[in-house]
Protein backbone atom coordinates (compact mmCIF):
# COMPACT_ATOMS: atom_id res chain seq x y z
CA UNK A 1 0.00 0.00 0.00
CA UNK A 2 1.23 3.63 -0.87
CA UNK A 3 -0.16 6.44 0.92
CA UNK A 4 -0.38 10.07 -0.45
CA UNK A 5 -1.32 12.87 1.71
CA UNK A 6 -1.09 16.23 -0.20
CA UNK A 7 -1.33 19.53 1.24
CA UNK A 8 -3.41 17.83 4.07
CA UNK A 9 -5.39 19.75 6.64
CA UNK A 10 -7.78 19.78 9.51
CA UNK A 11 -9.40 22.14 11.66
CA UNK A 12 -12.20 21.90 14.66
CA UNK A 13 -14.28 24.93 13.58
CA UNK A 14 -11.84 27.45 13.06
CA UNK A 15 -9.01 25.92 14.59
CA UNK A 16 -6.32 24.00 12.57
CA UNK A 17 -4.79 20.80 14.23
CA UNK A 18 -2.38 20.75 11.55
CA UNK A 19 -2.65 21.87 7.83
CA UNK A 20 -0.17 21.49 4.67
CA UNK A 21 1.10 17.99 5.12
CA UNK A 22 2.97 16.55 1.77
CA UNK A 23 3.54 13.05 3.03
CA UNK A 24 3.78 9.31 1.25
CA UNK A 25 3.86 6.58 3.16
CA UNK A 26 4.93 3.23 1.75
CA UNK A 27 4.43 -0.83 2.86
CA UNK A 28 7.04 -2.45 4.42
CA UNK A 29 7.98 0.74 6.38
CA UNK A 30 7.37 1.90 10.00
CA UNK A 31 6.27 5.52 10.22
CA UNK A 32 6.23 7.80 13.77
CA UNK A 33 3.83 10.56 13.94
CA UNK A 34 5.31 12.32 16.70
CA UNK A 35 4.12 15.53 19.04
CA UNK A 36 3.22 16.50 22.28
CA UNK A 37 -0.20 15.24 23.86
CA UNK A 38 -2.92 17.18 22.80
CA UNK A 39 -0.63 18.17 19.36
CA UNK A 40 -3.29 16.09 16.79
CA UNK A 41 -1.60 12.83 16.44
CA UNK A 42 -4.74 10.67 17.15
CA UNK A 43 -6.60 13.12 14.62
CA UNK A 44 -4.12 12.92 12.37
CA UNK A 45 -4.14 9.14 12.35
CA UNK A 46 -8.10 8.89 12.37
CA UNK A 47 -7.59 11.21 9.23
CA UNK A 48 -5.73 9.14 7.13
CA UNK A 49 -7.91 5.65 8.78
CA UNK A 50 -10.71 7.45 7.40
CA UNK A 51 -12.49 7.84 10.63
CA UNK A 52 -12.49 11.64 10.58
CA UNK A 53 -13.46 13.86 8.07
CA UNK A 54 -10.18 16.11 5.98
CA UNK A 55 -10.92 20.40 5.77
CA UNK A 56 -8.79 20.41 2.95
CA UNK A 57 -6.20 18.26 0.48
CA UNK A 58 -6.31 14.58 -0.76
CA UNK A 59 -5.22 11.31 0.48
CA UNK A 60 -4.59 8.62 -2.29
CA UNK A 61 -4.87 5.35 -1.68
CA UNK A 62 -3.11 2.71 -3.94
CA UNK A 63 -2.71 -0.78 -2.98
CA UNK A 64 0.77 -2.63 -3.87
CA UNK A 65 0.94 -3.65 -7.75
CA UNK A 66 -2.36 -1.86 -8.16
CA UNK A 67 -2.64 0.64 -11.17
CA UNK A 68 -4.72 2.66 -9.84
CA UNK A 69 -5.85 4.23 -6.15
CA UNK A 70 -8.18 2.30 -3.59
CA UNK A 71 -11.85 3.95 -3.69
CA UNK A 72 -11.80 5.70 -0.49
CA UNK A 73 -15.07 4.42 0.34
CA UNK A 74 -13.31 0.67 0.90
CA UNK A 75 -10.47 1.78 3.05
CA UNK A 76 -11.80 0.60 5.96
CA UNK A 77 -11.33 -2.96 4.86
CA UNK A 78 -7.17 -2.16 4.15
CA UNK A 79 -6.43 -0.50 7.51
CA UNK A 80 -6.67 -1.97 11.15
CA UNK A 81 -6.52 0.49 14.40
CA UNK A 82 -5.55 0.02 17.64
CA UNK A 83 -5.63 2.83 20.53
CA UNK A 84 -6.51 2.97 24.46
CA UNK A 85 -9.61 5.36 23.84
CA UNK A 86 -11.43 2.38 21.17
CA UNK A 87 -13.87 0.93 22.68
CA UNK A 88 -14.02 -3.30 23.06
CA UNK A 89 -17.38 -5.60 23.02
CA UNK A 90 -17.51 -5.74 27.20
CA UNK A 91 -20.29 -7.93 27.42
CA UNK A 92 -18.58 -10.84 25.03
CA UNK A 93 -15.86 -13.42 26.12
CA UNK A 94 -12.62 -12.96 24.62
CA UNK A 95 -12.95 -15.53 22.55
CA UNK A 96 -16.56 -14.51 21.49
CA UNK A 97 -15.10 -10.67 20.58
CA UNK A 98 -12.12 -12.23 18.77
CA UNK A 99 -14.41 -14.70 16.77
CA UNK A 100 -17.07 -11.43 16.23
CA UNK A 101 -13.64 -9.14 14.96
CA UNK A 102 -12.87 -11.68 12.50
CA UNK A 103 -15.87 -12.43 10.91
CA UNK A 104 -15.66 -8.55 9.67
CA UNK A 105 -12.06 -8.30 8.61
CA UNK A 106 -9.78 -11.38 7.74
CA UNK A 107 -7.05 -13.19 10.07
CA UNK A 108 -4.15 -14.08 9.17
CA UNK A 109 -4.52 -17.74 7.80
CA UNK A 110 -1.57 -19.01 10.24
CA UNK A 111 -3.01 -18.22 13.20
CA UNK A 112 -6.02 -18.88 14.89
CA UNK A 113 -7.85 -17.58 17.61
CA UNK A 114 -6.44 -19.66 19.98
CA UNK A 115 -3.41 -19.28 18.85
CA UNK A 116 -3.80 -15.55 19.02
CA UNK A 117 -4.95 -15.63 22.79
CA UNK A 118 -2.20 -17.78 23.31
CA UNK A 119 0.39 -15.18 21.87
CA UNK A 120 -0.56 -12.34 23.94
CA UNK A 121 -0.82 -14.72 27.06
CA UNK A 122 -4.74 -14.21 27.74
CA UNK A 123 -5.28 -18.00 28.05
CA UNK A 124 -6.57 -18.08 31.11
CA UNK A 125 -8.95 -15.34 30.60
CA UNK A 126 -10.23 -16.18 27.16
CA UNK A 127 -13.99 -17.55 28.57
CA UNK A 128 -14.32 -14.09 30.62
CA UNK A 129 -16.36 -11.13 29.83
CA UNK A 130 -14.03 -8.16 28.70
CA UNK A 131 -16.12 -6.07 31.08
CA UNK A 132 -13.69 -8.46 33.85
CA UNK A 133 -10.40 -7.68 32.17
CA UNK A 134 -8.18 -4.63 33.49
CA UNK A 135 -6.96 -1.76 31.34
CA UNK A 136 -3.81 -3.65 30.17
CA UNK A 137 -5.20 -6.92 29.36
CA UNK A 138 -7.81 -5.03 27.28
CA UNK A 139 -4.64 -3.25 25.55
CA UNK A 140 -3.86 -6.32 24.84
CA UNK A 141 -6.72 -7.61 23.32
CA UNK A 142 -6.90 -4.13 21.04
CA UNK A 143 -3.06 -5.05 19.41
CA UNK A 144 -4.03 -8.54 18.88
CA UNK A 145 -7.34 -7.63 17.05
CA UNK A 146 -5.21 -4.90 14.94
CA UNK A 147 -2.02 -7.35 14.31
CA UNK A 148 -3.70 -10.60 13.69
CA UNK A 149 -6.03 -8.76 11.02
CA UNK A 150 -5.08 -9.46 7.26
CA UNK A 151 -4.90 -6.25 5.99
CA UNK A 152 -1.82 -3.99 5.10
CA UNK A 153 -1.85 -1.00 6.69
CA UNK A 154 -1.80 -1.38 10.36
CA UNK A 155 -2.50 2.00 12.72
CA UNK A 156 -1.29 2.35 16.42
CA UNK A 157 -2.34 4.90 18.58
CA UNK A 158 0.18 5.03 22.15
CA UNK A 159 0.23 1.44 21.45
CA UNK A 160 1.70 0.37 25.19
CA UNK A 161 -0.73 2.54 27.11
CA UNK A 162 -1.72 0.79 30.27
CA UNK A 163 1.41 -1.90 29.80
CA UNK A 164 3.78 -2.92 32.31
CA UNK A 165 7.06 -4.58 31.43
CA UNK A 166 5.79 -7.31 30.04
CA UNK A 167 3.18 -5.82 27.74
CA UNK A 168 5.60 -3.71 26.89
CA UNK A 169 7.95 -6.84 25.21
CA UNK A 170 4.81 -8.17 24.02
CA UNK A 171 4.51 -5.13 21.88
CA UNK A 172 7.68 -5.37 20.48
CA UNK A 173 7.32 -8.92 19.79
CA UNK A 174 4.52 -8.67 17.92
CA UNK A 175 6.12 -5.98 15.53
CA UNK A 176 9.51 -8.31 15.30
CA UNK A 177 6.98 -10.99 14.19
CA UNK A 178 4.16 -9.73 12.80
CA UNK A 179 5.25 -6.27 10.43
CA UNK A 180 4.80 -8.68 7.23
CA UNK A 181 5.66 -6.22 4.57
CA UNK A 182 2.83 -4.19 6.12
CA UNK A 183 2.68 -0.50 6.17
CA UNK A 184 2.71 0.82 10.21
CA UNK A 185 1.78 3.57 10.99
CA UNK A 186 2.40 4.82 15.27
CA UNK A 187 1.18 7.87 16.92
CA UNK A 188 3.04 8.45 20.26
CA UNK A 189 5.10 10.76 22.44
CA UNK A 190 7.60 7.78 23.87
CA UNK A 191 10.58 7.30 21.98
CA UNK A 192 10.65 3.58 23.21
CA UNK A 193 6.97 2.77 20.96
CA UNK A 194 8.95 4.17 17.99
CA UNK A 195 12.55 3.30 18.16
CA UNK A 196 12.60 0.99 14.98
CA UNK A 197 10.28 3.44 13.05
CA UNK A 198 13.18 5.61 10.31
CA UNK A 199 10.77 7.84 8.96
CA UNK A 200 8.86 10.65 11.46
CA UNK A 201 6.65 13.10 10.80
CA UNK A 202 6.84 15.83 13.72
CA UNK A 203 3.24 17.12 13.60
CA UNK A 204 4.02 20.60 15.29
CA UNK A 205 5.89 21.51 11.94
CA UNK A 206 2.17 21.39 10.62
CA UNK A 207 0.52 24.09 13.18
CA UNK A 208 -0.44 27.34 11.46
CA UNK A 209 0.69 30.36 12.68
CA UNK A 210 -2.46 32.13 12.81
CA UNK A 211 -5.87 30.29 12.87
Amino acid sequence: MQITLTNLGKRFNRQWIFRGIDFVLESGEAYAITGPNGSGKSTLLQVVAGALEKNEGTISYKPKGASQPLDPDLIYSTVSFAAPYLELIEELTLTELLAFHFSLKPRLAEHSIESIIDFVGLEAAKNKQIRLFSSGMKQRVKLAQAFFSDVPVLMLDEPTANFDVQGFDLYLRMIETLQNDRLIIIGSNDPKEFSFCKTHLDIMAYKPSTS
